[in-house]
This record gives C-alpha cells, structure tokens and sequence, in this order.
C-alpha cells in the first residue's frame, strides 16, 4: 500500500511536493473508497486519486517523477555502468535549482511495516540515501547514506536492527548506485522485499511505458482468465459473450547474423500468430468480429482488463497518466469503482491517475480527499495541492466550482484586448 510520495527538483516540480494517499477523518464513504492500513500513524489510505490541471501543468511530471525513482531502484545496480551519468534533469528556469540534487521519498506498507525509503541524486552520483522501518510506532534508522564533498566520499551510517555484509556491500556501491540495489544484489535478505515493492508492487503506464497487451493476451489463453476478462468487459456493458484466441501458421522471414562470415542471411520461415475473434450477442441475434472490427475504447479496455485484473487480484498500486484519451468516462467511472469495491479488491489495490475529464468531478464517486490539482504559476513552478485545502461544502457542486475557477489548475488564454480568460 502506497502512502504517500515526496520529490523536489525534478522537471517543472522546484519545490518538494507531496501526493499523500492517508485519508482524512472524512466520514464518506469510508466503507467503499478507503481501507484499514494496518499502522496507527495513519488507520485509513484511499483506494484512488485523480489529478486535474491544465496541458503543460506538471501532471505528467509528477508520474516521471515516479516512475524515475522506480527505475534508478531497479536499474542503478545492475544496468548502469561505473562512471556513467544519471539522465534527471532539475529544475533549470533557475540557476540555484539547476545545480541542486533532485530528491525523492516514498512511504509504503509491507505485510503491516511502514517504510519510509528516499535517495538524492546529481547527474553524476548519489548524494544521500536512507530508510525508516516502523515495526513499532517508533523508526529503526535502518541505514543512512551521506555524501561528503570535502572528502569525494560516502558517509554510512547503519541501525543496530539492519543485519548483513553491511562493509561488504558499502564497499560494493558504486558512487552511482543505490545501496538498496546494491545490497538486494548482493544477498541482503531484509532490503529485498523493499526492492521487490518497487519493481513488482508499482504498475504505471504513460508515454514512456505504454499498456502491456501480453498481459491480457496470456490470460485469454487461460479458461479462468477467459472468462474473468468476458466478465470485465461484460460489467461495462460491452456485449462481448466470447473470446477466441485463435492461432495459424503465416509465412515471413528471419534475420540471422552470421559473426563468422560478418553477413546477415534472411530465411523464410512459417511462424505463429494469434487471432481474436469476439462473440456478440444480443436480442436479435449472434455476429462474429475481428479485433479491427472492435471500437477503439472496446480494444483498450481489453487489453487495460489483464493488468487490472491482476492488479486487483494482487494488491497492487497502478499509476495512469491521462486515462482519459483511452476510455470512454462512463468506462473511467466504471474502473474507479472496481478499485472502490471491496469485494473485487480484497487485497487493497491502489488507483492514482490524471486526467481533463471534468465530468468524473462527481461526489458520488470521489471523496474531497481524493482529489487533488497541478498548476503553473508565472515562473513555471509546478504545484500540487489538494481539494480538501478549500474546504469544499459536502454537497458542492464540483466540476461547476472547478470550471469557474474556484480551486485553480485550468489553463488560460490571452485574448486580443490583453484580458485573460479561463478556460
């Protein structure tokens, strides 16, 4: 379970900024749209956030901003090489920030333990790392990394509660690695399930990593995942009442390059492909289709249903930038509540996403704390902030509040008199 996530100095977000999942004391919808947490610093987390602001706001900064701590944790071990650089990129619209380290902390729950983990990082080297463990209400300082620019080197410190190689892996970590990495790689039992969090427990999906079809595709080749994607798309009204996944044999070619001789030699070769064939039903009589046949909103829902299937069944938090070009809003809702439905998410499954869609500005669906706004101000600072700060009423009508311009985050346009208007 993800509680909340801090960056500072990374794209347009100078300042640190916090998206917090821990609910407020906030009496609705409790039983649907938040779950216990296990810990006593914070009893409830949201199931779901959703994030407003206008094109170029920071939304999407604020997903690479995850999404890039995520791969320095599984990447800066093992894939980058001694002496290369990290691509973070500050703040650069002014010349303090540019030269300062960009910061990240994320806190999470594993089987009942907070974690609070976060590293600094220049594009040349590690500059601080730590990690909180709460096994009690009180921290154990599990180990704390300083970088020390008189001396060029790095500064531990370990907990009495962190056992293992420690000067083993110390000496191991390379000034652009994380010793989180380092360590899982070489054997540390305790840090693994904190790797493991990051690499199997965060799903996102955006322009750099874009919705995995093999999920939904390796399901279809199952009976029970079949019909549990039949029964997805059913529950959004898609009258689907079979999938077939049919294979054949198509001719095409091979490259294989032969180091010996230098060349590259092509080979016609017979290979297998997949084809989906959907059954619709309805009053008045049957059809079959094609995948070309099928809508843009019916193929993305298919292929999104794999991985939130998953998701659900695993507990797991799945992180989406602009869902909204790729489902219809009716399907949008339809997914918000899967994850608000405790029993199609026993196991605590999170939702963050952005999105325009002003229409899912809806009390029936969100509680005021889930809802949370990006905006620019006049030096092209990002800030994050949530709806709970303007004390919205509990009847508010929200999307006409937002739209006139009551909680901020919308765009502007200059007209030809000099006026602004928002939009």
């Amino acid at each position: 379970m993800l509680l909340d996530f801090h960056v500072k100095n990374f794209h347009s977000l100078r300042d640190e900024q916090t998206l917090s999942l821990v609910a407020t004391k906030d009496e609705a919808y409790k039983d649907i749209n938040t779950m216990a947490s296990g810990i006593r610093a914070a009893p409830s987390l949201l199931h779901s956030v959703v994030i407003y602001g206008p094109n170029a706001s920071g939304k999407s900064n604020l997903i690479k901003a995850l999404q890039y701590m995520r791969g320095v944790v599984a990447e800066s071990a093992s894939m980058i090489q001694p002496g290369q650089s990290f691509s973070v990129q500050p703040f650069r619209l002014d010349t303090k920030s540019s030269g300062q380290p960009t910061e990240f902390e994320i806190t999470f729950i594993i089987d009942d333990v907070r974690y609070q983990y976060g590293f600094a990082l220049t594009s040349k080297r590690i500059t601080n790392e730590h990690l909180l463990v709460y096994k009690t209400f009180k921290p154990q300082m599990w180990f704390e990394r300083t970088y020390s620019p008189d001396t060029d080197k790095d500064c531990y410190e370990f907990g009495p509660s962190f056992k293992g190689q420690k000067s083993l892996w110390e000496t191991a970590t390379r000034p652009n690695a994380l010793f989180l990495s380092m360590a899982v790689q070489l054997n540390s039992e305790q840090l693994q399930p904190v790797f493991d969090w990051f690499i199997n427990h965060l799903v996102i999906f955006n322009d750099i990593t874009p919705l995995n079809r093999d999920i939904s595709m390796q399901m279809l080749q199952r009976p029970d995942g079949k019909k549990a994607i039949c029964d997805f798309l059913s529950s959004a009204d898609i009258s689907i009442a079979d999938i077939d996944l049919v294979s054949r044999k198509v001719s095409g070619q091979k490259f294989h390059f032969d180091l010996a001789a230098g060349k590259t030699k092509v080979s016609n070769e017979e290979m297998e492909e997949n084809e989906l064939r959907f059954h619709h039903t309805t009053d008045n009589g049957k059809a079959v289709f094609g995948l070309a046949d099928e809508s843009n909103g019916t193929r993305n829902l298919l292929f999104l249903a794999g991985p939130v299937l998953e998701i659900l069944d695993k507990g797991l938090t799945l992180i989406v930038d602009e869902l909204d070009t790729s489902l219809h809003p009716l399907l949008v809702r339809r997914l918000v509540r899967l994850f608000h439905n405790s029993t199609l998410n026993p196991n605590g499954a999170q939702l963050i996403f952005t999105t325009h869609d002003t229409s899912l500005l809806d009390s029936d669906i969100f509680r005021r704390d889930q809802i949370w706004f990006v905006e620019k101000d006049s030096d092209q600072i990002s800030k994050l902030y949530a709806l709970i700060e303007f004390s919205p009423r509990k009847n508010e009508a929200l999307e006409r509040g937002y739209l006139m311009g009551r909680y901020g985050a919308l765009p502007f346009f200059e007209q030809r008199d000099g006026q602004t208007d928002g939009a």
